[in-house]
């Protein structure tokens, strides 16, 4: 991520608006790009929660099994039927397996590389990425899903971030993609940074330094804008900043944005419900999230990328530790979203950058495959139980209704109301980048 590209955590985080005084060189590199995209259509507040799985999840552990195929491909684990006559997923996810019904499960993505730098990008933006080996190998082209989503429509409610990350964005494998690109750090997500599951959790930058009063605040604020309409005249950069300095003071002082991370307010049958651990309680948190207005949450779920070499799990040890807390999580947040009314309106997303070797290597592991794989798809409003695509009986390639990231992407966007096609968002050359070049949404999933 630039210097320029200051995120609203880091923005409040480098003392702007806090005891630290003004650091002006820092505002005046914030990077406040006029894109002037179109509007979402107005309608249906909807939102999305995006379980990503950096460093590429087996499809024949998750949503794909093989149990008729040779050993060295079947692996470890056999299959579990779900609630879905003809269905099976991998024997470590019961509970998704009950809940197959209310799920769509997408057999065959594919983009043909196994670089988890490209991939990542590629599964994220919708669009390709560099290569790990390039010199740009950081540099991120296209805006994600979830920066595009608060630049075109905003949240859903206005004292709430659009984009919020949780429990953080690191670990995985080349996780380097969640950010805006050209759009300016102003569409960088809120990331949490604190685990949920901690008995400590706290969202920092969410309270008051010590001293700092809220008037005190309200002063510092009217201070900087003021600082901003006399730099306006020379500074082209200063036109959409007081829009930031509101944002960060908005985000500052809101007690809705508080009570939204308050996950002490929940009762203990409910946590217990999405799994005592970081996936699920993180889950939590995201389901509080878009209940109170936030658009796209992204849950970090970290690491899969199981080689069994390099001083990565093998398969077995690898499925074992994050399977199971994954299967628990999503279940429980797609039965509290069904308790609540929210499921139709909120899609669940569950996927990698790729999948993994159908046949495994010889340190048990499975190494990177980007030929096809398995993305889970839920939202109550979509057309769920339902396998799209299909892969080869060894799970080497596609056989049937092969899709792109891009396709994924433009699900998404259809999803919030967003004409994909005919969105445009500048670049920093100014010139007008789709926001889809040439994915459709998967017409299963709405016919």
């Amino acid at each position: 991520m630039k210097k320029s590209d200051v995120s609203r955590r880091s923005f409040v985080q480098a003392g702007v608006l806090g005891m630290g005084g003004l650091n002006l060189a820092e505002l005046l590199r914030l990077k406040a790009q006029a894109a002037r995209p179109r509007s979402a259509s107005p309608g249906r507040k909807t939102s999305v929660i995006l379980f990503w799985l950096s460093g590429g999840p087996g499809h024949m552990e998750t949503w794909d099994p093989k149990p008729e195929a040779p050993a060295e491909f079947r692996g470890p684990f056999g299959a579990t039927p779900t609630n879905v006559p003809g269905v099976q997923f991998g024997e470590l996810m019961p509970q998704l397996a009950e809940r197959m019904d209310k799920l769509a499960i997408l057999r065959s993505l594919n983009h043909g590389s196994g670089d988890h730098t490209k991939a990542n990008h590629w599964m994220l933006t919708g669009f390709e990425g560099p290569a790990f080996n390039a010199p740009d190998f950081r540099e991120q082209r296209r805006p994600s899903m979830g920066s595009a989503v608060s630049a075109v429509g905003g949240a859903n409610h206005p004292s709430m971030p659009a984009y919020v990350a949780v429990p953080h964005l690191r670990g995985g494998t080349d996780n380097f993609f969640h950010y805006s690109a050209y759009l300016g750090g102003g569409y960088n997500p809120f990331v949490v940074n604190s685990d949920p599951n901690s008995k400590d959790f706290s969202v920092r930058n969410l309270s008051l330094p010590a001293g700092l009063t809220q008037p005190r605040l309200e002063d510092r604020l009217g201070l900087l804008q003021s600082m901003d309409r006399l730099k306006r005249n020379n500074e082209s950069q200063m036109v959409d900043l007081d829009q930031h300095h509101q944002k960060a003071f908005d985000l500052l002082t809101s007690r809705r944005v508080r009570d939204a991370f308050d996950i002490e307010a929940e009762d203990a049958g409910t946590r217990k419900s999405y799994g005592l651990h970081t996936f699920g309680q993180s889950a939590l948190v995201a389901r509080r999230l878009v209940e109170r207005g936030v658009t796209f949450v992204t849950v970090n779920c970290v690491p899969w990328d199981h080689h069994g070499s390099s001083n990565r799990y093998q398969t077995e040890e690898g499925s074992k530790l994050l399977i199971p807390p994954l299967d628990v999580a999503i279940s429980g947040l797609i039965d509290d979203l069904e308790q609540r009314g929210l499921y139709e309106d909120t899609m669940v997303i569950a996927m990698g950058e790729f999948g993994r070797t159908p046949r495994m290597n010889k340190y048990a592991g499975r190494d990177h495959w980007g030929n096809t794989f398995s993305v889970l798809v839920g939202c109550g409003s979509m057309n769920m139980g339902q396998v799209i695509g299909r892969s080869t009986s060894n799970g080497t390639n596609v056989a049937s209704r092969p899709l792109s990231p891009e396709d994924v992407s433009a699900t998404v966007y259809h999803h919030l109301g967003i004409d994909g096609e005919n969105t445009m968002l500048n670049d920093l050359l100014d010139r007008p980048m789709p926001l889809i070049a040439e994915g459709k949404p998967i017409r299963e999933l709405f016919s």
